[in-house]
């Protein structure tokens, strides 16, 4: 796979809106509103609270997240034996923590059989951020940032989508915090369209969404072929109607190579708030 040519492109650490790839590596050299300044290529350090270290538990039963998955998959039993972790996993449900105001994006991760095995966190986010969120949708153009974790704590993946306009781009960090690649919004209009690339720029696959309210995706590698696929199910007509919660499966089809298998969990498991429109939800 070919590298990309030095050029500008949007900051992968979401401090402005573009930063310079020499060809091998990010550069200090940055723009904004067309002046060019100069910062070092290092992730920044948000003040974290005591929230943001927290594993988010989901309130499904396993008969619950059992069922979520025959919905999506047609299976009467488990699909094949996992290694309970995230990346081992063949299937996966994603469970958004149901709030009836939504300050901050938590979600609980199962394997097939309902055992809890990871968590999705919003991180990162003052006071203010939080009553900004509660009183308009600005927050959703603003910078992003989530962690995943295993029900122990370790961190495993992390998430930075940069302030944007109309496409999003989200900067994907293995757990020592360097950069494993991009999950990029190819357009705007029409069913939603991402691309996964390396950290250099080289595409690993896509994600696509199947409807235009992107409930459902199918996941591909650079050939085009199908190597997972993430199905909304229905969370009920009360929780549908009063809180903001969405429950996901995801199911990975074949065991994937680095950097494809960080890039797919990390769209799989924070699927609405990364993969969605703004105010589809």
């Amino acid at each position: 796979m070919s590298t990309n040519p030095p050029a500008w492109h949007p900051d992968p650490f979401g401090r402005f809106e573009s930063r310079y790839w020499d060809g091998e590596r990010w550069t200090e050299h940055v723009s904004r509103s067309g002046v060019t300044l100069v910062d070092p290529p290092v992730p920044s350090a948000p003040v974290r609270s005591p929230e943001d270290d927290y594993v988010p538990v989901g309130a499904h039963r396993p008969d619950q997240v059992q069922r979520q998955v025959v919905r999506a998959t047609g299976a009467p039993g488990p699909v094949s034996a996992g290694g309970g972790t995230i990346f081992t996993e063949p299937v996966l449900v994603v469970n958004q923590k149901a709030k009836f105001i939504e300050m901050t994006n938590q979600y609980a991760v199962y394997d097939q059989n309902g055992q809890h095995i990871a968590g999705v966190q919003q991180v990162g986010q003052s006071a203010g951020r939080k009553a900004l969120r509660l009183l308009s949708n600005v927050d959703q153009f603003l910078t992003h940032r989530y962690e995943i974790r295993d029900v122990w704590g370790t961190l495993l993946l992390s998430m930075v989508r940069p302030g944007k306009l109309l496409k999003s781009t989200i900067v994907v960090n293995d757990a020592n915090g360097n950069e494993v690649g991009r999950i990029l919004q190819e357009n705007v209009v029409g069913k939603i369209r991402f691309a996964l690339v390396d950290h250099a720029g080289s595409r690993w696959g896509g994600i696509n969404a199947e409807n235009w309210r992107a409930w459902n995706f199918n996941v591909q590698d650079h050939s085009g072929t199908e190597v997972a696929r993430i199905t909304k199910t229905f969370a009920g007509l009360v929780q549908a109607a009063f809180t903001t919660a969405d429950n996901y499966v995801v199911q990975i089809h074949r065991p994937l190579d680095e950097p494809l298998r960080s890039l797919v969990m990390a769209a799989a498991l924070s699927v609405d708030t990364a993969l969605k429109q703004d105010d589809r939800n």
